[in-house]
């Protein structure tokens, strides 16, 4: 049985450290994974749970890679808003005053 070690062309490191956790890092962890699932990239877009990346004062934090953004007190929306914007390349609509 072969099989292949891949790499992907994308990564999204999502904070799962006790403070990012209880402030909602796990739930941005796994609505990510969805969203990957239901747009069939699988095999191009990983996420990875981290251990503390010792920013507890800015929980709960994620990375997308190669890109580098950080972003810090996200939440579940924050998290779907950047997955579209940097994975899936769509802008926000702009926000009405």
């Amino acid at each position: 049985m072969s099989k292949t070690f891949k790499t992907p062309d994308k990564v999204i490191y999502v904070c799962t450290g006790s403070k990012c956790k209880k402030k909602g890092g796990k739930d941005n962890g796994k609505a990510l994974r969805n969203l990957i699932k239901d747009a069939g990239l699988k095999a191009s877009v990983e996420v990875i749970k981290t251990d503390c990346t010792d920013r507890c004062d800015f929980a709960p934090v994620m990375c997308f890679q190669p890109d580098n953004i950080w972003m810090h007190h996200v939440t579940e929306q924050d998290a779907i808003r950047a997955f579209n914007e940097h994975i899936l390349k769509r802008t926000p609509p702009p926000e009405h005053p």
